[in-house]
């Protein structure tokens, strides 16, 4: 890592042209990669990816550059570059680091880096035995396994000068039925901020089973009726939904510029009664969670809306003064190749009073989306396209037969609105959201709900 004095003198020439802040983000990182297809390793990386990178503001104004040479001459002149972009009158700031001390909330036992790669292949050979071994139907089973160490320090012209250690790891399973001449897939990709630990924790082989179980029954599924109807969405990963189609709406990225359909909206009503969101980066060793933000900042529990009324946006440090409102410790990015900007961290439905049973139960006709997959969506009009990966049919109160192909359309504000029961069995799933400042870990999260009603895509219904 720098020493305090080249951190000073890098931060002093960034200004040395009139900027009013000045950043420097250091990142050493090591990452590990493997994928096994067939039951073989097919492709493994192993690295170590070092950098520095200088940001600097001037009013609402930023420019950002990177290097991988952290010597103090080429961090300078770096600097001093950076600094041209931004010219106006030169100022004299006097620069005082002080080393802050971290709460840490994520605990590391087994750094993955001290690992022997021949037990992580153990683990995913393991886990395609299972996938593979399930039902003959199964025909190709892949498996990702990923962790990574990163050592980020951070200091600006206010006088912060922070270091922090990340620390996740991920295993994830796909696995492919085939049946006359077509293919469905099931998926399960469990991680978290912690170290390999984690595999003493979770049990590998249920998710397995769980992928190739997805991947046959919706190998002998009917096809999906479409049209309008009310669509019960499970806990965990369903929350893919929220993150997509609301989530984006309410980072300061889209908020800042008024191209978010939640510009304006605070203390307004743009949810169900029964619908409160948080976005938490302080959960204990949580895929999306961490000590800091990019910026330096404490990660907190933010609600962003309570009982159906906007509270808050996810704001960065730039976007802050474009808002004139406090960031939230939301500024993220990727690598030091990245400028930060509001990203989600945890995001997720509070726990509602209903059981799933309960909302099973109350719905007499409709579709029961029991995993959810991708989609796309539009942030600056809410209008998303989602996959369900495994669904089934509600009828009389009870989930009948399983049905695919199933895509569910709709629009993020509405759907807010729409969602007329909520359960009390909150659960996370894990995945990777790609903006702006690259590609994060991300939780997203909900417990069951029921929207009243949601066009379903599938194959037209007979009359």
């Amino acid at each position: 890592m720098l020493n305090k004095s080249v951190i000073e003198a890098v931060i002093n020439d960034a200004l040395s042209t009139g900027g009013d802040f000045a950043e420097v983000y250091l990142e050493d990182k090591y990452n590990t990669g493997l994928t096994m297809i067939g039951g073989k390793v097919e492709k493994g990386l192993s690295g170590r990816d070092y950098g520095v990178g200088i940001r600097i503001f001037n009013k609402n104004n930023s420019i950002y550059a990177y290097t991988n040479n952290s010597s103090k001459e080429n961090l300078i002149k770096v600097a001093r570059e950076a600094a041209k972009a931004l010219s106006e009158n030169k100022k004299d700031i006097a620069i005082d680091l002080r080393k802050s001390s971290l709460d840490n909330k994520h605990f590391i036992k087994v750094l993955p880096n001290n690992v022997e790669k021949a037990k992580k292949v153990e683990l995913m050979r393991r886990a395609y035995n299972t996938a593979k071994n399930y039902d003959e139907v199964i025909s190709q089973v892949t498996v990702n396994y990923m962790d990574v160490e990163k050592n980020i320090l951070i200091a600006n012209s206010e006088g912060l000068f922070v270091e922090d250690k990340r620390v996740r790891t991920r295993i994830a399973i796909n696995a492919v039925a085939s049946k006359d001449g077509e293919m469905q897939s099931g998926f399960f990709g469990p991680g978290a901020h912690m170290g390999f630990e984690f595999y003493e924790k979770i049990n590998i082989e249920e998710y397995a089973k769980e992928a190739a179980r997805i991947a046959k029954t919706m190998i002998n599924a009917d096809l999906c009726p479409s049209g309008k109807m009310p669509v019960v969405i499970e806990n965990g990963f369903g929350g893919v939904i929220l993150h997509e189609a609301c989530g984006h709406g309410l980072e300061a990225t889209s908020v800042a510029k008024g191209t978010s359909i939640f510009t304006g909206k605070i203390g307004e009503k743009v949810a169900s009664d029964l619908v409160t969101v948080v976005d938490d980066g302080t959960i204990p060793n949580e895929w999306g969670s961490q000590n800091i933000d990019d910026e330096g900042m404490e990660t907190r529990k933010n609600v962003l809306i309570e009982r159906g009324v906007l509270k808050g946006y996810l704001i960065d440090k730039l976007n802050s003064r474009k808002m004139n409102m406090e960031p939230t410790g939301s500024g993220r990015r990727q690598s030091y190749k990245y400028a930060p900007t509001s990203r989600m961290t945890n995001t997720y439905i509070c726990n509602g009073k209903s059981t799933r049973e309960e909302i099973i139960e109350n719905t007499e006709y409709g579709l029961y989306a029991k995993y959810m997959g991708g989609g796309s969506v539009n942030p600056s009009t809410g209008d998303f396209n989602f996959a369900v990966m495994e669904g089934y049919i509600v009828k009389n109160g009870k989930i009948e037969k399983p049905v695919r192909g199933a895509t569910l359309i709709g629009n993020g504000r509405n759907i807010l609105k729409e969602i007329d029961m909520v359960g009390n069995n909150l659960a996370f799933g894990q995945g990777m959201c790609g903006s702006l400042s690259g590609s994060l870990p991300v939780n997203v999260g909900q417990p069951t709900i029921r929207v009243r009603s949601i066009t379903v895509g599938g194959r037209k219904a007979k009359k």
